[in-house]
C-alpha cells in the first residue's frame, strides 16, 4: 500500500519539455526578474533558478567555471550589452523610417 502511494506522489509531479525550460529561461532573462517570470509561467522559483544554474554549466562548459564570479559578472554584463544593443536596433529602425 505504502509503494502505491509514492508512485501516486510521483505521478502528480508535472514534467517539463526543453521546448518549454527553454521559454522559461529565455523569459527570466528578458524580464526584470526571475520570480516575475516564475509568476507568469506558475512554476516554483527553485525549478527556475535550477534550470539557470544548469543552462550556466552548459554555457561555461564546467561547474567550476560557472560558478566563478568574474565569469558570472561578464556574462551578466554581456547579457545586458545585448539587450542594449537589440533596444538601439529598434530605434534606429524607427528613426530611420520617419526621416523623409
Amino acid at each position: 500500500m505504502a509503494t502505491t502511494l509514492q508512485e501516486k506522489k510521483r505521478d502528480k509531479r508535472r514534467k517539463y519539455d526543453e521546448a518549454f525550460k527553454a521559454e522559461a529561461l529565455r523569459l527570466a532573462g528578458e524580464s526584470c526578474s526571475t520570480r516575475a517570470a516564475t509568476r507568469e509561467l506558475c512554476i516554483n522559483e527553485k525549478l527556475l533558478y535550477c534550470w539557470q544554474q544548469q543552462q550556466a554549466v552548459v554555457d561555461a562548459g564546467s561547474v567550476e567555471q560557472a560558478r566563478n564570479p568574474e565569469w558570472r559578472a561578464l556574462r551578466a554584463e554581456n547579457q545586458r550589452l545585448q539587450r542594449e544593443r537589440a533596444v538601439l536596433k529598434k530605434a534606429s529602425a524607427i528613426f530611420r523610417c520617419e526621416m523623409p
